[in-house]
C-alpha cells in the first residue's frame, strides 16, 4: 500500500509537466500573450498537483475495471473522463480570474477537453507499463498467469 502512494505522487508530478505545457502553450495562443499564458500555466501547478493526488486516491480504490490480468482500457477511459471534468473547471475558473475574462476561461478550458483527454489516456498507458510501486499486484498477476499456464499443461496431459 505505501508504494502506491509514491506511484500516485509520481504520476502526478510527471502528468503535470505535461498537462501545465499544455495548458500555457493554449494560454499563449488564445490570448495571445506569453506572459498570461504563463500565469496561468503555473497557476495551476498545485491546484491540479492537489487534485489529481486526490483522483489517484480515489480511483485506487475503486475496483471498477481492475481485472485479475491488470487494469482495462475502459477504466483507463473513465479515469481519463472523470479527471478531465475537475482539471477543465480548475483551468476555466483560474483562466477566468486571471485573464479577467470568463470567455477566455471558457475558451482555455474547452479547447483543454481535447488536447488533455489524448495528452491524459497516453500518460495513463505509459504508467500503465511501469511497475512502479505495483509490486504486490504485479507479482498477483504474474502468479495468475503462471497458475493458468500449470492448469494447460496439466489438463494437456490427461
Amino acid at each position: 500500500m505505501a508504494r502506491s502512494y509514491k506511484r500516485h505522487i509520481a504520476k502526478a508530478v510527471t502528468w503535470r509537466i505535461v498537462g501545465t505545457l499544455d495548458t500555457i502553450l493554449l494560454s499563449w495562443i488564445i490570448t495571445e500573450n506569453p506572459y498570461t499564458g504563463l500565469k496561468i500555466g503555473l497557476s495551476e501547478v498545485i491546484t491540479k498537483m492537489i487534485l489529481y493526488y486526490g483522483h489517484e486516491r480515489i480511483w485506487f480504490n475503486i475496483k471498477a475495471g481492475v481485472t485479475k490480468y491488470g487494469d482495462s482500457r475502459k477504466r483507463h477511459l473513465a479515469k481519463t473522463v472523470t479527471w478531465r471534468i475537475v482539471g477543465t473547471l480548475d483551468t476555466m475558473l483560474l483562466a477566468w480570474w486571471i485573464s479577467g475574462n470568463p470567455f477566455t476561461g471558457l475558451k482555455i478550458g474547452l479547447i483543454e477537453v481535447i488536447t488533455k483527454m489524448v495528452l491524459y489516456y497516453l500518460h495513463e498507458r505509459t504508467w500503465y507499463n511501469f511497475d512502479y510501486g505495483l509490486h504486490k499486484r504485479r507479482n498477483k498477476q504474474l502468479q495468475n498467469k503462471k497458475f493458468e499456464k500449470a492448469q494447460e499443461v496439466s489438463y494437456s496431459d490427461e
